[in-house]
């Protein structure tokens, strides 16, 4: 291999997003490690070398990152994809549900980025990718905890590209808008339910239906995350699809009470 080939080091790519975007960097001339839970030793799955990793658990990421770094020499880009969702209202939920939620969506991507933010400050140069959600700009009612930790990624992401600029490492965030993948179809449904929230939901699930019609591909995801991997010129935010991006400006400059109004229309809240 090129000593000067760029390297990736990619969370949850063993399916959707993920894997969509190892093989997106891999045509763009990366050498590219992605991680699975259920990889085995010296596994390749779909032209994409895998390694096991649980983001939960420190000794697990640890070793990961260095097996990475021992086959890669360096990582120049970190993308921290992995994650799932609950939907559900926010009191549907068990706080050992939401315990679990914010330890692999928020403190997964931390333990990540601690192990790989060595290296790159070694380096003196590096890119963190952060996938988060247009939900963390637009909290969406039954996805409140899965909301919160995509806002929380929002404030971790920007304060921490303050502090690892002047190291040559910048942090930059990439925002789904409604995607088509398997963590859609796999999202865990709170462990609480209520039936107070019945005829709510009703009118939720109609409208995350006609979302779920005209969402994005996961390729279309991989392609900003390539994107933001490689502008010259780094934006904190990618808005990722249509929707995200019209959401964003949404959010941005319509006022607060015409907002609230288009987005209860939206999810079927009357």
């Amino acid at each position: 291999m090129d000593s000067a080939q760029k390297t990736a080091f990619l969370t949850g790519a063993s399916s959707g997003i993920g894997k969509a975007t190892a093989i997106a960097l891999t045509k763009a001339g990366y050498r590219v490690i992605g991680t699975s839970r259920t990889a085995k030793p010296g596994e390749v799955r779909d032209g994409i070398r895998l390694v096991g990793c649980d983001v939960t658990s420190d000794a697990s990421v640890a070793a990961a990152v260095a097996q990475a770094h021992a086959e890669l020499g360096r990582i120049d880009l970190l993308v921290n994809n992995a994650g799932f969702g609950i939907v559900g209202a926010a009191e549907e939920s068990s706080l050992e549900q939401v315990r679990s939620l914010y330890d692999t969506n928020v403190l997964g991507v931390v333990r990540v980025t601690n192990a790989v933010l060595p290296i790159m400050r070694a380096q003196g140069r590096g890119r963190i990718v952060n996938v988060g959600s247009g939900l963390g700009f637009i909290p969406a009612p039954f996805n409140t905890h899965y909301s919160a930790t995509k806002h929380a990624l929002e404030g971790y992401s920007e304060a921490l590209d303050h502090e690892v600029r002047g190291f040559g490492v910048r942090v930059l965030l990439v925002e789904p808008g409604a995607t088509h993948t398997a963590f859609e179809a796999s999202a865990v449904p709170a462990d609480a339910p209520l039936t107070a929230y019945d005829r709510l939901r009703a009118g939720y699930d109609i409208a995350y239906g006609k979302a779920m019609r005209a969402a994005d591909t996961a390729q279309s995801v991989a392609d900003t995350i390539l994107r933001a991997a490689s502008d010259s010129t780094p934006m904190l935010r990618y808005p990722s699809g249509k929707v995200a991006r019209q959401g964003a400006f949404a959010r941005r400059f319509l006022p607060r009470s015409l907002f609230d109004r288009v987005l209860h229309k939206q999810f079927g809240l009357g």
